[in-house]
């Protein structure tokens, strides 16, 4: 969504392009973590879906919900003061005058985004995906074309611009929403008498353990792309060419950066779904298959980035300075493509078997403590340019990769089971 919310709002200038990433980047960094701690729905739907539980699934989703409706307010809330305190950023004016009203709109998608989040780790976790792809598909469409009416004005709408398209993202969020609440439906009623009657009640120790699982995921998640968010405000102190530059050509790395993402999910369904049937070794072959196709992808990725540039950056824009600078920073990300997808697959997997927290430890370390000074040292000490940034940016991928490569190797030499849910026995230590 967001690479079609770029290139819609293109034909407005560098400004507008800079604009609604910092918009999206901004609202992403404070969504996110609200978002990650979902991401302990899935692990535990797939668990118990291993041991063939489903009216624990459906008690996961449950709890899936009340943390989304909960964490809403705060993710909104956090958004407005981001809006606003724009003005003291010291961002580009032309810049931070398009943004600011972005991100006051934008905050409204945070109750269907989060639901949205909650609803697909539930239907990852049974191992029910065409409905996501249905739905995000689907939702691009609509996304797409609200754009066309809202930004550019159409069938007697008036021209909105930047604050069009982060009208299209709220309505295209609240069909996303949607749609997978009805394909939950629609799955329960296929199961039939299968399908088991559960109460709709919050369960707090089961939100506590939810919340255990979740939020250094989330806190790992927010590292991350908080990291790249700061370096596109650092890269908007720069002139609307660079910056509009940067920002394109990291919607072009987000893009390509979906596959070892989905890889990663998968990974930790697939792991845990092992897990949960108390199958050890094939939660390892599942992990290492997933980190082993990660790899293939990423470095086919990376070479398409590398040897195709150009083409990829005019679907946004035909300037020749934005094309110029935006062909290097595409050869950097080719080059760190194999360890961005690395450390992405391996904290799914990791997630897999509960492990939350070292992806965490590890993305401070590699992104805050080594990638981001680097790359701001390079980036203004040293006069490189938005290339300093990048540069510094792609050692720390390089550090996560390597780190939680070698974290995956030490903890599947001995995990520790949770709990059969079918039987009483204390959990085993192989």
């Amino acid at each position: 969504m967001g690479l079609v919310d770029t290139v819609m709002v293109g034909r407005l200038g560098p400004a507008a392009i800079a604009a609604t990433g910092i918009g999206t980047g901004v609202f992403s960094a404070i969504m996110i973590f609200g978002a990650g701690l979902m991401l302990g729905v899935d692990a535990l739907v797939s668990r118990a879906a291993g041991a063939r539980r489903p009216d624990e699934c459906v008690r996961w989703l449950h709890q899936g919900v009340i943390l989304a409706l909960f964490t809403s307010p705060f993710v909104m809330i956090a958004t407005w003061i981001a809006f606003e305190t724009i003005d003291a950023w010291g961002l580009n004016p032309a810049i931070g005058a398009l943004a600011k009203p972005y991100l006051e709109v934008i905050a409204l998608s945070a109750v269907p985004l989060l639901l949205y989040a909650a609803f697909r780790r539930y239907l990852q976790g049974r191992h029910v995906v065409r409905p996501v792809l249905y739905a995000l598909v689907s939702a691009n469409l609509v996304n797409a074309g609200a754009n066309a009416v809202l930004i550019y004005g159409r069938f007697g709408v008036p021209a909105l611009g930047v604050t069009g398209s982060a009208w299209s993202t709220c309505i295209a969020r609240l069909y996303m929403a949607a749609f997978l609440y009805a394909a939950i439906r629609r799955e329960h009623r296929r199961q039939g008498a299968e399908h088991p009657r559960v109460r709709f009640a919050i369960d707090v120790a089961r939100l506590r353990q939810l919340i255990r699982l979740g939020a250094p995921a989330a806190s790992q998640i927010t590292l991350e792309v908080g990291v790249f968010v700061l370096a596109t405000a650092l890269a908007a102190r720069l002139d609307a060419v660079s910056s509009a530059s940067h920002q394109i050509a990291l919607n072009i790395v987000s893009t390509v950066f979906m596959v070892p993402l989905g890889l990663a999910s998968a990974g930790a369904v697939r792991v845990g779904h092992a897990v949960g049937a108390r199958d050890i070794r094939r939660a390892r072959r599942a992990g290492w298959t997933t980190i082993a196709l990660g790899a293939c992808v990423m470095i086919i990725l990376g070479l398409t980035l590398f040897v195709f540039p150009v083409r990829m950056l005019r679907m946004f824009t035909a300037d020749a300075q934005v094309l110029a600078i935006g062909s290097r920073l595409l050869a950097i990300a080719a080059a760190f493509q194999l360890f961005d997808g690395t450390q992405a697959v391996t904290t799914g997997v990791l997630r897999g078997i509960g492990d939350t927290r070292t992806p965490m430890v590890m993305n401070v370390i590699g992104h805050w403590v080594l990638g981001l000074p680097v790359g701001y040292a390079l980036c203004f000490r040293f006069g490189w340019g938005v290339m300093g940034l990048w540069i510094g940016l792609s050692i720390g991928l390089v550090f996560c990769a390597v780190a939680l490569t070698a974290t995956w190797i030490a903890r599947t030499r001995g995990v520790e089971l949770p709990p059969d849910a079918r039987a009483p026995e204390p959990a085993e230590m192989l």
